[in-house]
């Protein structure tokens, strides 16, 4: 019999389970990010991964594993000045005519439905180190944004 016709078990085509990726770049944390990391890592090593079936115990293995490498990358960076917008600062902005608001937090910690994008999301990219009443260009468009104010809370 030839070799293509032959299968030698079920596991051969299963589909492979990849590591949860890890974003590119600093693993940069505001206070707030931190300690929500160390509470992840701690929550996920309380449970008793024995008593799950399989698929379960390694989907939750690779969490923790994930969990784990970004708290050891963790850079918690200092709270910022409120001169110019800047990670961990609030950032109020006008875009096409509308007010916004959002904090400019960790890969981790970002929640857009909670005011919360990440650092190196595209709109802060854009607007870091930009002053009030700057106006900086976004998407293609000559002054797209303009910074009406920044402030800073302690945890982020």
């Amino acid at each position: 019999m030839s070799v293509a016709f032959r299968r030698e078990s079920d596991d051969e085509h299963k589909e492979p389970t990849f590591e949860i990726p890890i974003p590119p770049g600093p693993n940069w944390v505001t206070a707030r990010g931190m300690r929500l990391t160390r509470e992840k890592v701690a929550e996920l090593e309380a449970v008793d991964s024995g008593s799950m079936d399989e698929e379960a115990a390694k989907k939750h293995k690779r969490e923790l594993r994930y969990w784990r490498t970004r708290l050891a990358t963790a850079q918690q960076q200092p709270v910022p000045d409120g001169e110019a917008v800047a990670f961990g600062s609030t950032v109020t902005y006008r875009q096409n005519g509308q007010d916004k608001s959002v904090i400019l937090v960790g890969d981790d910690e970002a929640d857009p439905h909670d005011g919360r994008i990440s650092f190196s999301s595209p709109v802060a990219r854009a607007m870091m180190d930009a002053e009030v009443g700057e106006k900086v260009d976004f998407a293609g468009k000559a002054e797209a944004i303009e910074i009406i104010g920044i402030t800073v809370v302690e945890e982020a």
